[in-house]
């Protein structure tokens, strides 16, 4: 019903309770069953009328009782309290006597039946409509604010088709205690179990506040049942209004990363890129489409965004006008290959950019294995054109986005990024522009990245294979990675390696469960097997060499490395004779290049 509707439905059933109230009061009070008379009308007029009047004062005919709490009852007591002393001062100086025993006996029977009726009403709805109908059996981990917000809206919820049955805490004091009477079943290490003792079909992740590392402790426990796991949505989110509180998402592989995001120094990124000419090259990549999409929020004057695939670079000029188009940045798109210099010459010339952003690169290990000569035309000529052509135009910064492969490589990726690291510290050098590089690990989600295949696989309903059981790897979500390397542009010096503190490294066999899992199955059900090491993969990669190493970090979680010896001499040999080379003699001279000083121990892998 809407207001107007049950507006003079509650004036009449309220008045039917407050007459009542007031001439059962009498008749106890009293001992008779004459309770009718002249005092007592009056009286019985004035509380009616006082109510009523107080009723639309406190909005006690606006609220929805099937919410009904202690806000409601508080309204209530003030509705009932004030129409008493209206009617005790009306004895007063009307009537000359105040009938303290009735009013007092009217109070009470007063408050209880306009109490209880709302009340009523929730139990009824509680009870009887929304009484469970082959619900979801549902566990609560988090027994604080936010859990108890969620097992209410699903206890009010008649739509939901989750039955929350017990909360999952640490906490001890809450441990054994009923909230909206569910039970706190007991700790984070008992998750198993009181999925089997209850028949759980549904785990509610409800900690707002959870650490990433937290996060991953209570996903390993709820991934030794069958039981689906969720989690409450960003609190932002809650806050903002985006999503609403029984709006559980699926837990995210990034989720279980075990990381906290680097956070940014907004003001000194705000200073290199609003309001500048930025030039991301390889802007149709999923990180260099990233990076266009972090840069704008920064509001720089003009975003190129190049590129030698025609789609991807029309994919991303779409969106980024889209979600951009209430402000001032102009995109530009050019289709250009970055192993064309004189292309690369004539866009830095003709825009004049403040920071490059050398996104573009063949990044797939296994086919630059079998392709090293094209690893040489897109990975290291392509980044001395551009670096070059940055020079020579004046841009300020030139941030090159490179890899953990390139420590210590054994892959031709790997050792082409290495060497390309080299072409721009040297030109750093010599050069006004500021060259510096962007190693991290392996980015979830990217196209190279192994969740893609494996979510494939999974879909195809297995086997999931996996090279090695010990391969590990660091990783990071696109995001992440293109966030450092915005900052790493702003804090540039000049020659510098910047390097991501990743964390722990993840076996990619426990990055494959819990991607079966997410995906509601079971080891069992997708499977695993191990194809072996491809050609120049290692079993774990390493994010700097030991004399590249400064101690201290220059920005929270961001190392930064020394410059070591440069062999630009032989890079330049290579880059004029690798044509006229077979392939493995091409792998091996690139391979010697990238590894002139070997070492043995990784450094940061935890």
């Amino acid at each position: 019903m809407t207001y107007r509707q049950r507006l003079p439905f509650f004036i009449f059933i309220d008045s039917c309770i407050v007459l009542t109230a007031i001439f059962f009061s009498q008749f106890l009070v009293g001992a008779t069953i004459h309770v009718i008379t002249f005092s007592v009308i009056l009286s019985s007029a004035v509380i009616l009328i006082s109510h009523h009047l107080f009723s639309f004062r406190f909005n006690l005919y606006k609220k929805v009782w099937e919410y009904a709490s202690i806000g409601e009852l508080v309204v209530i007591l003030q509705t009932v309290t004030f129409s008493i002393l209206i009617a005790a001062i009306f004895q007063q100086f009307i009537l000359k006597e105040i009938s303290f025993r009735l009013l007092m006996t009217t109070w009470i029977l007063h408050l209880l039946f306009i109490g209880g009726s709302r009340f009523c009403w929730r139990m009824y709805r509680d009870t009887v409509m929304n009484k469970p109908n082959s619900k979801r059996n549902t566990l609560i981990v988090g027994a604080g604010s936010a859990g108890t917000m969620v097992a209410r809206q699903l206890l009010k919820n008649n739509d939901s088709d989750l039955s929350p049955i017990g909360f999952i805490d640490d906490d001890r004091r809450k441990q054994s205690l009923d909230v909206y009477g569910i039970p706190v079943l007991g700790g984070i290490n008992l998750i198993e179990k009181k999925v089997k003792d209850y028949d759980v079909q549904n785990i509610i992740i409800a900690i707002p506040s959870l650490s990433k590392k937290e996060l991953q402790r209570i996903f390993q426990e709820c991934a030794k049942t069958e039981a689906k796991t969720q989690i409450l949505p960003m609190l932002e989110d809650l806050m903002t209004g985006k999503v609403a509180v029984n709006q559980f998402r699926d837990v995210k592989v990034e989720d279980l990363l075990g990381r906290e995001p680097v956070k940014l120094d907004i003001d000194i990124i705000s200073n290199s890129i609003t309001n500048k000419t930025v030039l991301v090259t390889g802007a149709g990549g999923s990180i260099g489409s990233e990076i266009c999409r972090q840069i704008s929020l920064f509001h720089p004057k003009t975003l190129i965004l190049l590129g030698h695939g025609e789609n991807s670079i029309y994919a991303i000029e779409l969106e980024l006008k889209e979600v951009f188009q209430n402000t001032d940045i102009e995109f530009v798109t050019e289709i250009a290959d970055v192993q064309d210099a004189g292309k690369m010459v004539t866009v830095m010339g003709l825009y004049q950019p403040d920071v490059v952003y050398h996104a573009a690169a063949h990044k797939h290990v296994p086919l630059m294995e079998r392709n090293p000569e094209e690893a040489v035309k897109n990975n290291l000529i392509g980044t001395l054109n551009a670096a070059n052509a940055a020079s020579w135009s004046g841009v300020k910064t030139f941030v090159m986005i490179s890899s953990d492969k390139a420590v210590n490589p054994t892959s031709v990726m790997g050792a082409t990024k290495r060497l390309s690291e080299m072409v721009v510290q040297n030109l750093d050098r010599k050069s006004t522009t500021k060259f510096v590089a962007v190693r991290f690990g392996n980015v979830l989600g990217s196209r190279g990245s192994v969740i893609p295949l494996f979510k494939n696989q999974i879909q195809k309903g297995g086997p999931i294979t996996v090279t090695h059981p010990d391969m590990i790897r660091f990783f990071m979500t696109i995001p992440e990675a293109s966030r450092l390397v915005i900052q790493a542009g702003s804090l540039a010096e000049g020659g510098e390696i910047f390097v991501l503190d990743m964390g722990e490294p993840v076996k990619i066999v426990d990055l494959a469960k819990n991607l079966i899992k997410l995906s509601g199955h079971s080891v069992d059900d997708i499977g695993i097997e191990y194809s072996g090491i491809r050609p120049g993969e290692k079993l774990y990669e390493e994010l700097l060499n030991k004399e590249e190493v400064h101690s201290d970090h220059v920005y929270p979680n961001i190392y930064v490395g020394k410059t070591s010896e440069l062999y630009l001499e032989e890079i330049e040999e290579l880059i004029e004779t690798f044509s006229d080379m077979e392939k493995e003699a091409l792998k091996n001279r690139l391979l010697q290049l990238a590894n002139h000083k070997v070492v043995s121990q990784p450094l940061l892998s935890g």
